[in-house]
Formats: structure tokens, C-alpha cells, sequence
């Protein structure tokens, strides 16, 4: 899965393997991944997306992943995207609650403002229809 980048042993037995520092990074992710109950099979498949998405070649240290303990999602700090790397990137729902509450706030201030107005305007039509009917019965 994470072959290593210093020194492989290129099938020779005995030959040791030497790893760089970023390889020893996502064997560590690999591992916690494992060790909260994914299974080898999700973290392989989540691990090959990325590498063909050329999320792990923009450097470890710039990847953020998230698991729910079924799926395994990729999360791009720069575009606030979450996808699912085991549905080969499928977008994932993501809601902001605080900006979605600020716009309900937003929205209900206006809704007063507006139905102020709205009943503003209601009270003048109401004056002007009993002027209307008081100026057509002193006719």
C-alpha cells in the first residue's frame, strides 16, 4: 500500500526497506485508521483514490481525512469540500449550521421589517377605504 520511497527491496530477500519520513506519516494514518475499526480493505480502497486524485502527491501535511467508522472522507481546507474516498470522490453532504443560522436570523429580521411595512400599508388602505365611505354617504 505505502511502498517505500528511500529503498525498496525490489523482490531480493534480505534486502531491507528503507522508508522516508513522509512514508512513516501515512503508515501512522494507516494505522489509526485500522485501529478505529476500518477495515484494510476501505483504508486500500480510500488509499488508492487519493493517490490517483493526487491528494497524497500535494504532501501529507496538507491532507485532512475524516471517518465516520464506515467511510473514510478526504476534506479540502482551501475549498471546504468533503468527499468520500471510498465512492471515488463522490461529493458528501456537508452543512454549516452556524452560517445557516445566521441566515434564519437574517431572514426573520427582514420578515419583521417587511411585515411591518405590510401592515403599514394595510392600515393606510383601511383609513383611506372608511374616508372613501364616509365622504360617499355625505354625498
Amino acid at each position: 500500500m505505502v511502498p517505500p520511497k528511500v529503498q525498496g527491496t525490489g523482490g531480493r530477500p534480505g534486502v531491507r526497506r528503507l522508508y522516508a519520513f513522509e512514508d512513516l506519516v501515512a503508515l501512522r494514518v494507516i494505522k489509526g485508521l485500522l485501529d478505529n475499526g476500518m477495515s484494510l480493505q476501505r483504508v486500500r480502497r480510500a488509499w488508492e483514490y487519493m493517490k490517483r486524485a493526487g491528494d497524497i502527491q500535494g504532501g501529507l501535511s496538507s491532507l485532512k481525512l475524516v471517518s465516520d467508522g464506515v467511510s473514510i472522507f478526504t476534506v479540502s481546507a482551501d475549498e471546504g469540500e468533503i468527499l468520500d474516498a471510498l465512492r471515488e470522490g463522490q461529493m458528501a453532504f456537508f452543512v454549516a449550521l452556524d452560517r445557516i443560522a445566521r441566515q434564519v436570523e437574517e431572514d426573520v429580521s427582514r420578515f419583521d421589517l417587511d411585515r411591518e411595512r405590510f401592515l403599514d400599508v394595510l392600515r393606510r388602505v383601511e383609513d383611506d377605504v372608511r374616508e372613501e365611505g364616509r365622504s360617499a354617504v355625505n354625498v
